[in-house]
């Protein structure tokens, strides 16, 4: 009997409906053309304008489908304005629509953010003479410990007394997991790093200076001994974003605590051709949900230039997860197709947001998110024909 798949869609705030709505339309095509594959979707609005409009961030009906109904999650992106530069906060200062990010990712333990940064035949990357062959790598950061776990105290009567503190905890449990998730991802990888093709695994730390750091380096080098297939590389973080922009091809898969992985990803993003292109997954053992890396980008949100391929990877991320989780083969088939139909798009250089209109690439005429969805749905549909 054909499974059918429950996913969760949270469009989010600004742009992030917009993306969603092409990467759904993609999964839905992909979904009827692909025999055994069977999704069905179940979407729930959030948000900080959500929150303006209710008093809350999401509905309590949405947070119980997450944890109990939903096989994953599909993330637009959170965060809207009051007026500009004014963003919607709760009342106690966070940000609207903070829970659905990052409480998730603590009330179902997705505890490796998972960042493949890969740069597709047809986008510009700004590192000279660097080519798709070259920068082919995921970063694996900590997601559910470090400064984003929410610890932390102020103080002071008075501006000349004012202290702000955030803790930053860091486990040998915390730390385990997710540096043994990303061992497994570099053993699972074919291609190895780009260079010499070798399962390499970067730890990157502060472990010359940071206590936190130190017991994550020590737990690396333990896990070192569990995959002896592994070659175990070291940096730290400061060091690895100069050589990450001087040889990108010698990295297969980086490790890194919570808020390291926060900066390194957009770093990542920038040489794969910027955040329009950037998904990223948050998964954990039982639980995942899946994004675009970007922000709502409140100021851009319904004026139709908004880059959906990187929400529409994030699909095809998810995909990949059932597929794996499930040994589920036609889940894998639709991930493949739909990735395969991105690169036909941007390697035929003419289809294309605003941001890819770059470089090489500045005399093309940008297209509209729903172009560029349209035209990655098409070529989908014809695939899927040939069945």
């Amino acid at each position: 009997m054909t499974r059918t798949y429950k996913i969760q869609v949270l469009p989010g705030d600004g742009i992030g409906p917009e993306v969603i709505q092409e990467a759904v339309k993609i999964l839905e095509v992909t979904s009827k053309g692909i025999p055994g594959l069977n999704l069905s979707f179940h979407e729930f609005p959030c948000g900080g304008k959500y929150y303006l409009e209710t008093g809350v961030e999401w509905s309590g009906e949405a947070e119980v489908f997450s944890k109990q109904e939903a096989d994953a999650i599909l993330l637009g992106a959170v965060g809207w304005e009051k007026t500009i530069g004014e963003p919607v906060r709760r009342d106690d200062g966070q940000l609207a629509g903070a829970a659905v990010v990052l409480g998730q990712r603590r009330e179902l333990e997705l505890y490796a953010n998972v960042r493949p940064v890969k740069l597709y035949p047809g986008v510009s990357s700004p590192l000279a003479n660097k080519q798709p062959k070259d920068i082919d790598f995921v970063i694996i950061r900590e997601n559910t410990e470090g400064l984003y776990a929410g610890i932390g105290k102020h103080y002071g009567e008075n501006e000349r007394e004012e202290l702000a503190i955030d803790m930053r905890p860091i486990s040998r449990l915390g730390s385990e997991r997710v540096i043994q998730y990303a061992m497994r991802l570099a053993l699972k990888r074919k291609q190895g790093a780009p260079s010499d093709g070798k399962k390499r695994v970067t730890c990157v730390d502060k472990s010359n200076v940071l206590i936190g750091d130190q017991l994550f380096r020590r737990v690396f080098e333990e896990m070192t001994k569990v995959f002896p297939k592994i070659v175990p590389d070291y940096a730290y973080i400061d060091a690895w974003t100069m050589w990450c922009i001087r040889r990108p091809e010698f990295y297969n898969v980086v490790v890194t605590p919570n808020m390291y992985g926060d900066i390194i990803s957009d770093l990542g993003a920038g040489i794969q051709g910027g955040m329009g292109v950037a998904a990223g997954g948050n998964i954990g053992d039982t639980h995942a949900m899946f994004e675009p890396i970007h922000g709502s980008a409140p100021r851009l949100a319904g004026k139709r230039r908004a880059n959906p391929i990187a929400a529409i990877l994030a699909g095809k991320m998810m995909l990949e997860w059932l597929g794996e989780r499930n040994r589920d083969q036609s889940a894998l088939q639709a991930a493949t197709i739909i990735e395969h139909a991105v690169i036909q798009v941007l390697r035929e250089e003419q289809i294309r947001t605003y941001d890819l209109c770059m470089g090489q690439y500045a005399q093309v005429k940008p297209s509209t998110t729903k172009r560029v969805g349209g035209t990655i749905r098409k070529i989908i549909q014809e695939k899927v024909k040939e069945l």
